[in-house]
């Protein structure tokens, strides 16, 4: 019995192909799971129908629910494969190299928070700037109106 758990253990170590379809898998999966959890079909389309918001070309409620679900069905796969690749990816790199396991620091997980908090400071700075932009342009406190200009 421990002889079977110790083969299925080594089958499935780090640094082998089950290992990354597993992973892989596992993170498909959870994608779906976290995706289920936070989007609830039918709650958005009684949201957008409270609003008097549609979809173009869809009837509000039922038909909008159904239509949103199978969106999100079709991009959550393209969407969890790209994760699970971002995920694995940088195993297979330091792998293929030869350095030791550096995964845990270098890893998917990782790569994500670097992207998500860069394009996060990006976004602020752009608005910081456009703000400015803004600013200079009341301090002026002049508006063209009808070919003339009128001080503010």
């Amino acid at each position: 019995d421990n002889q079977y758990i110790a083969s299925v253990a080594n089958w499935f170590q780090y640094g082998t192909w089950p290992y990354y379809v597993s992973f892989g898998l596992l993170v498909v999966f959870f994608t779906y799971f976290y995706t289920a959890i936070i989007f609830n079909p039918v709650d958005l389309a009684e949201n957008l129908k409270k609003q008097g918001a549609f979809v173009p070309g869809v009837k509000p409620g039922a038909r909008t629910a159904e239509y949103i679900d199978r969106v999100l069905s079709r991009i959550s796969l393209p969407g969890s494969l790209f994760l699970a690749a971002i995920a694995i990816f940088p195993f297979i790199l330091l792998d293929a190299v030869g350095v030791p396991f550096l995964g845990g620091v270098l890893g998917g997980t990782g790569l994500l928070i670097v992207v998500g908090v860069g394009l996060d400071t990006v976004q602020q700075m752009q608005q910081h700037l456009l703000l400015r932009h803004y600013d200079g342009f009341m301090k002026k406190g002049r508006v063209k109106l009808r070919g003339r200009q009128r001080y503010m």
